[in-house]
């Protein structure tokens, strides 16, 4: 049985038709981030997954010169992600040295929307004070939660975890990430799982293992339809992308989109890193600009100085993991995924304390 989860969605406040929540009274989209200058509005454009593909480049050849990099940096969107947000009630540093990016995933171009509802994702990078991987917890967006009140009062009951955006954009989706999580957010991203497509055709393609054949029926091409087949193949950006943005051909729903759109993410990383990439002076630097002309990060993150750190990263280099969860239920007239508290504060104890041995144990 399909199960489709898709209520409330995290980045329907990047467009400019206000979101559509499922709640009355209070609980109103806020609508301040769409009325934000022109600047804020770049957010509608593709993003790749973080600064980690981007910045895994910094030190190779082609960028070890500081300032194109550094042109590079200054052309990337800045997001007012902390603004607001109360310093008491956030999680304390447990390990100093480790870093955690919150991952904020749109698909702005998805055919399956028709009503201005639209798809999300929500990652909690970890990369650990070595700097020698990084690991990646997906959190299913309709999770249910207990969302803090934003400053306009929207918030303050339990809720899917993607409402946090519509009710007070992407500084009360960080209280709620920390809320749920317990762990402090470091810096924000913002990305359009669209972007797929250009990303993947600046690469030239990827190579994805299909686990399990099926067909896509919101495909990208002209009948609307596309079949994937079982076994080692490449993709080109199209294929790329409605592999990544299916979801109602799974009887789990989310639960496989999650897992292909992680299948991707590390393909492209292991692509842009890869001799053939790095060795074309045209295909690097048309994917580098086209990339940093597209992503969104907060105010204080430098791309420079992590990408230095984290230059020998590759996609081996990095896990990937689901939040565990009791699978789906209802609350209400709501169908939502139902966490594992006990199993999920495991996992996020081992995040706050920089223990990847432990996450990894805790993941599983």
């Amino acid at each position: 049985m399909r199960q489709d989860h898709g209520d409330v969605d995290t980045e329907t406040l990047l467009f400019d038709r206000p979101p559509a929540v499922e709640s009355a009274g209070a609980d109103r989209p806020v609508q301040s981030p769409v009325e934000r200058p022109r600047r804020r509005r770049r957010w509608r454009r593709i993003a790749l997954i973080t600064g980690l593909v981007l910045v895994l480049l910094a030190g190779t050849g082609m960028l070890t010169a500081g300032l194109y990099y550094r042109s590079v940096e200054s052309s990337v969107e800045r997001v007012d992600a902390f603004e607001g947000v109360p310093e008491q009630s956030r999680p304390q540093v447990v390990a100093t040295g480790a870093m955690n990016i919150m991952i904020l995933g749109s698909d702005s171009r998805d055919p399956e929307n028709t009503s201005g509802s639209r798809t999300d994702t929500i990652i909690l990078a970890h990369l650990p004070k070595d700097r020698t991987s990084a690991q990646l917890i997906s959190i299913p967006r309709d999770t249910w939660v207990s969302v803090p009140k934003s400053p306009q009062g929207r918030g303050g009951r339990d809720a899917k975890i993607n409402a946090a955006f519509a009710w007070g954009g992407v500084p009360l989706m960080v209280q709620a990430v920390e809320k749920f999580t317990g762990v402090r957010v470091d810096h924000v991203t913002m990305v359009d799982f669209a972007g797929f497509k250009e990303i993947v055709d600046a690469l030239g393609g990827i190579e994805i293992t299909v686990d399990k054949g099926f067909t896509s029926r919101h495909s990208l091409n002209p009948d609307g339809r596309r079949e994937f087949v079982v076994g080692k193949q490449t993709m080109d950006g199209a294929a790329a992308l409605d592999y990544a943005r299916e979801r109602y051909a799974f009887a789990d729903g989310d639960f496989t989109r999650i897992k292909h759109q992680q299948q991707v993410i590390k393909a492209i990383l292991n692509k842009a890193a890869s001799g053939g990439t790095l060795a074309s002076p045209t295909k690097l630097n048309s994917f580098v600009r086209a990339t940093a002309d597209a992503v969104a990060v907060d105010e204080t993150m430098s791309l420079l100085e992590l990408g230095m750190e984290l230059r020998h990263l590759r996609g081996g280099d990095l896990d990937f993991y689901t939040c565990p969860t009791k699978g789906t239920g209802r609350i209400g007239n709501e169908s939502v995924v139902l966490a594992d508290t006990a199993k999920a504060e495991r996992l996020f104890d081992a995040v706050r304390r920089d223990d990847v041995p432990k996450i990894q144990s805790a993941a599983r």
